[in-house]
């Protein structure tokens, strides 16, 4: 699939020319990244993140793919492969890594032959609102135009504002300090 704005292909992985020092890519990002500027100046080790754990069990398009069915309220094997285009084995395989992380539980719903449901959990419910700025990216950024719509309850077309629960201020790159998380009370 073609991107609006490219691919962005190995962006960020550390082998290109011209990369900012630790020390210059924190001054770039105490002019415009506010209080993440303090993770460019870390020694340059391979980061415990919980992005990186969360990735590990989503962060492949068929998983987010089984989800989103599940989330529709598709909940057999062979309709989620139909509606996701995933191959049999492949869809197994995402659905056995899910439901081990606790994403989805399966629920008999033939005895002769076996055959079971998928449902998400407590977590894979938890990611909905995931899912909702995954689809909004990609209608900005992705396709020339968005197959669905979605519209919020009160009939407006849903817009995802990320919003600080305590104070209602706006979350970016700008409001969002980062702090680490050892030795911290």
């Amino acid at each position: 699939m073609e991107t609006k704005e490219g691919s962005g292909t190995g962006a960020g992985t550390g082998s290109g020319a011209g990369e900012e020092s630790g020390a210059e890519a924190g001054r770039v990002g105490e002019r415009g990244g506010g209080g993440m500027s303090l993770m460019a100046r870390q020694p340059l080790a391979v980061r415990p993140c919980s992005l990186a754990a969360s990735l590990d069990v989503l962060g492949e398009r068929w998983s987010l793919l089984a989800i989103r069915e599940m989330g529709y309220g598709v909940h057999r094997f062979g309709r989620i492969a139909g509606y996701t285009g995933a191959s049999r084995d492949i869809l197994a395989d995402r659905l056995r890594k899910l439901e081990a992380a606790g994403v989805v539980e399966r629920r008999q719903y033939s005895e002769h032959p076996p055959r079971y449901e998928y449902h998400l959990t407590e977590a894979g419910r938890e990611l909905h609102p995931v899912l909702l700025s995954l689809f909004q990216w990609g209608d900005k950024w992705a396709v020339e135009e968005p197959p669905l719509t979605l519209r919020h309850t009160c009939g407006h077309r849903l817009e995802i504002d990320h919003v600080c629960r305590h104070c209602g201020g706006p979350v970016g790159r700008g409001t969002v300090e980062a702090r680490l998380s050892r030795g911290e009370e």
